[in-house]
């Protein structure tokens, strides 16, 4: 039996077993195979372990995902991290290329994807507390939020998920620097019935412009001077 005489469920099934390049790769083949692999049941999950994954043309985007991860392990990331005035200008050009991608990801997926459950964002350090807050307004049914080292989120995130994540159980903003110990607070008594796990968030140095560091120094030596 020639594959493309199977039945369509058992197509779909088929193309779960396999990753998303192996997928397009099959899609090519013949006009049939790629409306399985255009079908909106075949892509209810969909893990990226790089920003630059996400401009690939290996996946779709629809109604059907229901899981979604963006998890990026890379020495870049430190560099993402960094605050924007103390980069240098290689790490700048470097940010430049890719700091809009999970972004305007995310911004589609605002528009195409209004039944996501999970999203779990990690290393992430460009987005925003607008990308995220843009999303629990769009996709109401959402359960479970995870970010993770995403430095640029802050105490807005959690009032968002007061405002609009109604259907939140779990929360995560683990190593979150921006997010403080008032807002972890404040979330825990507003929706007490949200699991919201915080590793080492309000325990690290937030970030602060250079003028404040700068009058926190001369702060400090007048203090110094006339103790």
């Amino acid at each position: 039996m020639h594959l493309t005489e199977l039945d369509w469920e058992c197509l779909l099934h088929l193309f779960s077993y396999l990753d998303k390049d192996s997928r397009r790769s099959l899609s090519l083949t013949c006009l049939q195979l790629r409306q399985v692999f255009l079908d909106p049941q075949l892509w209810t999950l969909l893990h990226f372990r790089s920003p630059c994954e996400l401009r690939r043309d290996n996946f779709v985007l629809g109604p059907s995902l229901r899981y979604l991860a963006i998890c990026w392990h890379s020495s870049r990331v430190k560099v993402c991290n960094t605050e924007n005035w103390m980069k240098t200008t290689f790490q700048r050009d470097l940010c430049s290329m890719h700091e809009s991608i999970v972004s305007d990801f995310l911004e589609s997926v605002c528009h195409m994807c209004p039944n996501l459950l999970t999203l779990t964002l990690s290393g992430c350090g460009h987005i925003t507390d607008h990308d995220v807050i843009n999303l629990l307004q769009t996709c109401r049914g959402l359960r479970s939020l995870s970010l993770e080292n995403c430095a640029r989120v802050t105490d807005s995130i959690l009032q968002a998920v007061v405002d609009h994540g109604c259907n939140l159980t779990e929360v995560r903003v683990d190593f979150c620097r921006n997010v403080t110990q008032a807002g972890l607070d404040k979330i825990r008594e507003k929706r007490p019935d949200v699991h919201l796990s915080a590793l080492h968030s309000a325990d690290m140095i937030p970030d602060s412009k250079p003028e404040e560091k700068t009058q926190i120094r001369r702060t400090l030596q007048k203090f110094l001077i006339f103790s």
